[in-house]
């Protein structure tokens, strides 16, 4: 399958190093991007590279643009032209633009609609560990299942609806970064506690791998897994009250909150 991806600043050279290396070489890669910098990394493991858009979707199955809010109505009124939507699939990574402004722009003089879809990812697709959420808006379950399959590759994926991507950009997207801010502020504490910051980010790194695994597990639950480590009148529990006293889960919701305010 013939993948286009058009930008390559995070998101767009996530998805195509991360299909590059974890694709199982099901997928051939074109990038296009109006800077060289960043489409070097890219040729050299393996993708063709240019910076002409409508070049780059030709032949391609799935277009997926990974380009700023800003310009997402430029580029792909840019590419409608390139395209045949009797063949190819378009996906837009992409926050604050609505499905519908987005099957606006793509749609054509003689009324033909894109088969289109929204994708939310996070950066760590280019490890393969991603959660993406994928918004189907003008596509079949087909279609979908194409698309999910791409970032099956990339990490979990889940298919959910429209009205709920902002929350789940939220928790795995703009979360991605809430969770290295535990890291580091762990981390620092570790510091203060005598390690060399290297090793604290190392404990702390495995600690939370620790976590994932327990929680992992059909059935888990948070707090199940807290009451078997906080013992009577011991130090864990003191550490977790301490943290609450300092609004620790209120900030945490506060902040996601926030993260989903127009």
């Amino acid at each position: 399958m013939r993948i286009a991806i058009i930008g390559a600043g995070a998101m767009g050279s996530a998805v195509a190093s991360g299909l590059l290396k974890y694709g199982n070489g099901n997928y051939v890669i074109s990038v296009s991007n109006p800077s060289a910098a960043p489409l070097k990394p890219l040729e050299e493991a393996g993708a063709q590279t240019m910076h002409d858009n409508k070049a780059c979707v030709k032949d391609a199955d799935i277009v997926i643009v990974a380009v700023k809010p800003w310009i997402v109505e430029s580029v792909l009124n840019e590419i409608k032209t390139a395209l045949d939507y009797s063949c190819q699939t378009v996906v837009v990574i992409v926050a604050g633009v609505t499905g519908k402004q987005m099957e606006a722009w793509l749609g054509k003089d003689n009324g033909d609609k894109a088969k289109l879809l929204i994708a939310m990812p996070n950066t760590a697709m280019s490890v393969a560990q991603s959660m993406t959420f994928i918004v189907p808006v003008n596509a079949s379950a087909d279609t979908t299942a194409d698309v999910t399959a791409l970032f099956d590759y990339l990490g979990e994926t889940m298919v959910i609806d429209e009205a709920h991507l902002p929350g789940a950009t939220a928790l795995a997207s703009c979360g991605i970064a809430y969770a290295m801010r535990y890291v580091r502020a762990a981390s620092e504490g570790g510091v203060e506690l005598g390690f060399k910051a290297s090793a604290a980010q190392k404990m702390v790194l495995q600690t939370l791998r620790g976590a994932i695994e327990l929680l992992s597990v059909e059935g888990a639950h948070p707090e199940a897994e807290i009451d078997k480590v906080t013992t009577p009148g011991g130090i864990t529990i003191r550490g977790l009250n301490e943290m609450e006293h300092a609004g620790f889960t209120s900030a945490v919701i506060r902040g996601l909150k926030a993260s989903v305010k127009s």
